[in-house]
């Protein structure tokens, strides 16, 4: 490359390709079990899931902290599975800030620009605009003591900006902060994402709000398994498995058998209900199959209306704008989240409750989430000690740098 001659940009975009991590002598406890999965460039992914799920691991897989004991990682069209986290032009922001308390902010966001061996002359400048990114560059001359846990996890997010990555991992960034803090960042990270859209973004979270505010698309994951891949609009509005329709907001999931006196509907207990599309070939469950009906809470209002359920109140909890409502109907509790009604139901009276047809999901029966014991299909990763400083993070900085090891 002559000597005026722009640089290459950093490699964007990536890709899993039968992904397996596993532990124990002879690989018998699977962390990921063959994950199959592309983030595009510019792309922000949410992995989601709840612990022992595997979406740390793939995180890990992806920094070069863990190897794989089966297939290839990709960064852009680069092959680096056996790349060590150095040479992968990644940065990565864990739970914990990770910051250096004896180092100034300044200090901080340099570490990874100096591990790196950037020309002395060029550090001041990235340091100051990576800070300004983050609205931090006021702080430059503070210690990490100074400084709030939304402020402390700004300035390790601008350090990891900072090394001008074309992959951005975050494992449970938000987490350690309290719901103000967490809001404010929710905000700041989706500018961010604005500001460079060419940065790829792998987002580790098990709060469905984060992913669903930040993520282009949600990878769901379970028991060491992608079970579901969509847009947040598309895993909320019509998930494919009861597990997606459960973790990805919160559902009433009912036992049903396809079809009816009319078509279709479908029977629930002893009632007759109507769901969009029922009864066209090849969107569904199949006519005399058992099949799980999916509606929403807040698409459930009180009162008669066209799929009407009947029960009885079994709690009632009031939101502030909102009651939820829990309401036994045929043996099953039904949520329904109403406006702030002047008059709350008491316990054991009768209501009747109402969905329309084409706020309602047919799902495959079966495809509940399972409870497991972790210890049986998977051992905790041991915490290794990555190079964390080349790749954006502050190497032993602080309790929990290296992020959560049960996801």
């Amino acid at each position: 490359m002559s000597a005026h001659s722009a640089p290459a940009a950093p490699a964007s975009g990536i890709r899993f390709e039968r992904v397996t991590v596993a532990y124990g002598k002879r690989g018998e406890s699977v962390a990921l079990d063959a994950l199959d999965l592309t983030v595009e460039p510019g792309e922000v992914m949410a992995l989601l899931g709840p612990s022992g799920s595997g979406k740390t691991t793939a995180l890990r897989a992806v920094a070069g902290f863990v190897q794989p004991a089966s297939g290839r990682v990709f960064i852009g069209d680069r092959d680096v599975t056996a790349l060590p986290p150095h040479r992968r032009g990644i940065g990565m922001v864990v739970q914990q800030y990770a910051l250096f308390p004896h180092l100034r902010v300044a200090q901080n966001v340099a570490f990874g620009l100096k591990a790196r061996r950037v020309p002395r002359g060029e550090i001041a400048g990235r340091v100051t605009e990576a800070l300004e990114m983050v609205g931090m560059a006021d702080y430059a001359r503070r210690y990490p003591r100074e400084l709030s846990g939304g402020q402390q996890q700004r300035v390790a997010i601008a350090r990891a900006l900072a090394i001008r990555p074309g992959v951005l991992l975050l494992d449970e960034p938000l987490s350690a902060l309290d719901a103000q803090l967490r809001s404010g960042m929710l905000a700041e990270l989706a500018r961010l994402h604005r500001e460079l859209p060419d940065v790829s973004i792998l987002y580790v979270t098990h709060d469905q709000v984060e992913a669903l505010t930040l993520a282009d698309r949600i990878a769901v994951m379970d028991r060491a398994r992608l079970q579901d891949c969509g847009t947040p609009q598309d895993l909320y509005r019509r998930p494919r498995t009861e597990f997606t329709a459960s973790f990805v907001g919160n559902a009433n999931l009912l036992p049903v058998t396809v079809g009816g006196a009319t078509p279709g509907s479908v029977r629930f207990a002893d009632t007759e209900l109507t769901v969009t599309g029922a009864d066209e070939p090849g969107h569904g469950p199949a006519p005399g199959a058992d099949a799980t009906l999916c509606v929403r809470p807040h698409l459930v209002g009180l009162g008669e209306g066209e799929n009407t359920l009947r029960g009885t109140i079994a709690e009632v909890q009031w939101r502030g704008s909102t009651h939820r409502l829990f309401v036994d109907v045929a043996g099953h509790r039904v949520k329904a989240d109403v406006r702030e009604l002047r008059e709350t139901p008491a316990l054991g009276q009768s209501v009747a409750l109402h969905f329309a047809a084409h706020d309602a999901v047919l799902l495959p029966a079966g495809t509940a989430p399972q409870a497991t014991d972790p210890a049986a299909t998977r051992a905790p990763a041991p915490t290794p000690a990555p190079d964390l400083a080349a790749a954006g993070v502050a190497k032993g900085a602080a309790p929990g740098a290296g992020g959560a090891t049960d996801g």
